[in-house]
């Protein structure tokens, strides 16, 4: 088997449309790889696209992408199969998310009928934007909406938001991360920082 490197071809400054652009992708077949490159364009598509239709007006777009790991949950790092990516799209204060994910554990964290504590209304599905370091679990800012997939393990998530200048600040210096929490890994199964592209 070979394997190609992949590396987004959108600039730091202005996005530029990762969709029709030749992209190297993991030789193996689709479903044994996540097409881990074909994810990332659509998904940084898909949250593009919304800023894009603004017009001028919306000024510089910043892209964003994070790989979902299981190495990447603190403190514990789970035994699991399950990975997805992260795409998200920056102009002035608007940020808009999108994600997928597949093969995880089991069924998504339930916040309705095991809740944190203290319970936090704002907590309304298990694909959660936080603030903190990669070596802190730190306070939740914003859910994204999970749609599954007929498997039960996979599906996708969105989300658009308009940070604060703390949040903004904190996503510009690597301190926004996205996490997927499930019923067997109630503290996280997935998680990944917010990253430029």
């Amino acid at each position: 088997m070979v394997l190609f490197l992949y590396s987004p071809l959108v600039s730091r400054g202005v996005a530029q449309s990762p969709l029709g652009a030749p992209r190297a992708t993991l030789a193996a077949p689709a479903e044994a790889s996540f097409a881990v490159g074909q994810q990332l364009d659509a998904n940084l598509a898909a949250a593009t696209a919304p800023l894009l239709a603004q017009g001028p007006s919306s000024g510089s777009i910043v892209t964003y992408i994070a790989m979902l790991s299981s190495q990447n949950v603190v403190p514990n790092a789970p035994m699991t199969e399950a990975r997805g990516v992260v795409g998200a799209a920056l102009a002035g204060d608007r940020l808009v998310v999108r994600g997928s994910f597949r093969e995880l554990s089991s069924a998504l964290r339930d916040y309705a009928t095991d809740p944190v504590d203290p319970p936090n209304p704002n907590i309304t599905s298990a694909f959660h934007i936080h603030r903190g370091s990669p070596s802190e679990n730190g306070p939740f800012q914003y859910a994204l909406e999970v749609t599954m997939n007929s498997t039960g393990r996979g599906g996708s998530a969105t989300g658009d938001y308009r940070l604060t200048p703390e949040q903004i600040q904190a996503l510009q210096n690597g301190l926004l991360y996205v996490d997927l929490h499930t019923t067997r890994n109630r503290g996280g199964e997935l998680r990944g920082i917010l990253m430029p592209a």
